[in-house]
């Protein structure tokens, strides 16, 4: 092979490696999705897989996880909480959260790629991602929640999707954080 050659080549978008490591994200995350924690409102750790991944891999990789999750979800797997699936769930009322994930890994994995893994940037970001995967899913819960039963109030909506998740939440960016700390001087 010559050097106009082999020079003409051009990197691919995703090498094997991305394609592995998003393939792998979006099955830590269905797995987390199944782990459900027993509390007053029980909980799963989807979201703190999703920050994991974020943080240790970065916004690309994070976002086509997240990408191929909701399509695994879409066509009827059962990758989401509960082992459920189905685009009647992603375009259901709590859907809006689902296809908020999307938002915590971009922001996230920007913050991850900008920063590296510097605990503020990535507590900060993973604060930021998860409100505004809180605002998008509160409104798409009220859209849908209007259009299929009747109309219901931000706090009604706030107080059954939103405040019971917070400390959980919380919980897990630290969790996430320091995975993504202890776990990110073996990653690519």
């Amino acid at each position: 092979m010559d050097k106009q050659t082999s020079s003409a080549r051009t990197k691919p978008f995703l090498s094997t490696y991305d394609i592995a490591v998003i393939a792998l994200s979006a099955a830590m995350i269905t797995v987390c999705a199944w782990i459900s924690i027993p509390t007053v409102v029980p909980f799963t750790l989807q979201t703190f897989a999703i920050f994991t991944v974020a943080g240790l891999f970065g916004m690309k990789r994070a976002s086509f996880s997240m990408g191929v999750y909701l399509l695994l979800a879409a066509i009827g797997l059962p990758v989401l909480a509960g082992m459920k699936g189905g685009f009647d769930k992603i375009v259901g009322t709590t859907g809006g959260y689902i296809v908020g994930f999307v938002f915590i890994a971009f922001i996230v994995g920007f913050a991850s790629d900008r920063f590296g893994r510097k605990v503020i940037p990535l507590i900060l970001s993973m604060l930021i991602g998860l409100a505004v995967c809180y605002a998008f899913g509160t409104a798409w819960f009220m859209l849908v929640y209007a259009r299929t039963t009747g109309a219901v109030g931000l706090g009604t909506v706030l107080g059954w999707c939103v405040l019971p998740f917070i400390i959980p939440d919380c919980v897990k960016i630290l969790c996430a954080v320091a995975v993504s700390n202890r776990v990110g001087k073996y990653v690519k």
